[in-house]
């Protein structure tokens, strides 16, 4: 009697946990004729968006080859995932052109001023022998003067002499006159293009110094150095999956190329792609957990931060009937890690709010015609296209309108199973996001 009640007890316990497993698991589609389908379900239907993204810096600064004529070469580089602090040196470039041009115009800057000085002495020197010319031609004049004076005393013949002796003494001073103006300006005008021609030597020195100076490009941020590829290792020669090195030291760059990328630290956020029908899942402020692969087992909280207004459509070698509209969202990280590092790949978790009282079936219950959403709901034996309007997407559930709760509809087109498939053939509608 004991061991009866004993398999009676444990036939009961059995039987409890197969009736709790079938409740528990999930409705399997039925299939009628082939023809697999799924009930509608009216309950709550929980917006969840899963992404993957890459964690980048705030901000990136380029390096770029300075502008100063002709090719440079490479003399000093750090190398990618170098740590550098806010005005340390990244790369220099050989200076020894600019090092000619700055020796030649610190030696022409010497040559004018040297000229300067000495075309100031001799003007000093003609300016003083013009003063004694002055001096002498005036007393000329002045004994002239008084030579004429007397003319009343003496005969008419030197009484003329002493006429025109005074008006060559006066015309030698007034001669001597407009020479010694005629110098000056001259003298002026010779100092002035001088002074010019240092002037211009001397930025010409000051150019040369900068370009000099140029060539040490320094960081202007603390973060990370990238090295990035050298489009001319090739010889300009390229095709398609060729991987290009590296920019090295001794390699010869043209100016405005740009060289090195400084990934700003301290300053990271995470950017991914969402797809169109997880986009209305999303706003800004929005909580998300962020797991970072190079970091296993920790989880970093996040916010979301802009969303994309125009979307951009991936693979552009996949067929446009598989081509879906993905939006670029930014994170940003609540309490930044120290450990986090741009270019990690990382998955994000945004926990949206449920829809309550939800009618809703897999998502490839939901096929598109004609630019409407239709379903094919089981009458009988037969499949009837019935219209409906969706209210929301998750990853695997659609949430609709116009439908009644325990419909049986089919999971494929049943119509495509008649005919082959052609361009106005049913198609269920393109996943994306995450539930």
């Amino acid at each position: 009697m004991t061991r009866k009640l004993v398999w009676i007890g444990v036939a009961l316990v059995v039987i409890a946990a197969g009736a709790a497993i079938a409740i528990g698991m999930p409705q399997l589609p039925e299939v009628s004729n082939g023809i697999p389908t799924t009930r509608v379900v009216k309950g709550k239907l929980e917006l969840n968006v899963n992404a993957t993204g890459e964690l980048r810096a705030g901000r990136t600064m380029t390096l770029i080859t300075p502008p100063v004529g002709g090719m440079l070469r490479i003399v000093h580089m750090l190398p990618t995932g170098v740590p550098v602090k806010n005005g340390g040196v990244v790369m220099e470039f050989d200076p020894a052109d600019q090092q000619y041009a700055l020796e030649q115009a610190r030696v022409e800057l010497a040559e004018a001023e040297q000229e300067i000085v000495k075309m100031k002495a001799d003007r000093e020197v003609q300016l003083a022998q013009d003063e004694v010319d002055l001096l002498t031609a005036r007393f000329d004049v002045r004994r002239a003067e008084l030579d004429a004076q007397g003319n009343e005393f003496v005969s008419p013949i030197d009484a003329q002499k002493n006429v025109l002796s005074l008006e060559e003494a006066r015309r030698r001073l007034a001669q001597l006159e407009d020479d010694v103006k005629s110098r000056s300006v001259t003298s002026q005008a010779s100092l002035q293009v001088v002074a010019e021609k240092r002037k211009k030597a001397d930025l010409a020195m000051q150019r040369a110094q900068q370009q000099i100076d140029s060539l040490v490009l320094k960081a202007t941020v603390d973060g990370v150095v990238s090295v990035k590829e050298n489009p001319d290792a090739s010889g300009g020669f390229f095709f398609y999956g060729m991987v290009l090195p590296e920019f090295r030291e001794g390699d010869s760059v043209w100016p405005g190329r740009p060289v090195v990328d400084i990934i700003e630290s301290g300053r990271m956020e995470l950017r991914a792609k969402i797809d169109e029908s997880d986009r209305s899942n999303l706003v800004e402020g929005q909580l998300a957990d962020v797991s970072v692969d190079t970091l296993p087992g920790q989880t970093f909280k996040a916010k979301v931060g802009s969303l994309a207004a125009l979307a951009s459509r991936g693979g552009f070698f996949e067929p446009t009937s598989s081509i879906s509209r993905l939006f670029d969202v930014t994170f940003q990280f609540e309490n930044l890690d120290p450990h986090l590092k741009a270019g990690a790949s990382a998955r994000v978790f945004i926990k949206g709010k449920p829809v309550e009282n939800a009618l809703h079936v897999p998502r490839q219950a939901v096929f598109e015609k004609n630019g409407k959403n239709h379903v094919f709901a089981k009458v009988g034996d037969k499949f009837e296209q019935r219209e409906v309007k969706v209210v929301q997407r998750t990853e695997s559930r659609i949430a609709l309108d116009g439908i009644t709760e325990g419909l049986e509809v089919a999971l494929i087109d049943p119509t495509a199973t008649r005919k082959p498939p052609s361009a106005t053939s049913a198609s269920p509608l393109p996943a994306g996001g995450a539930k």
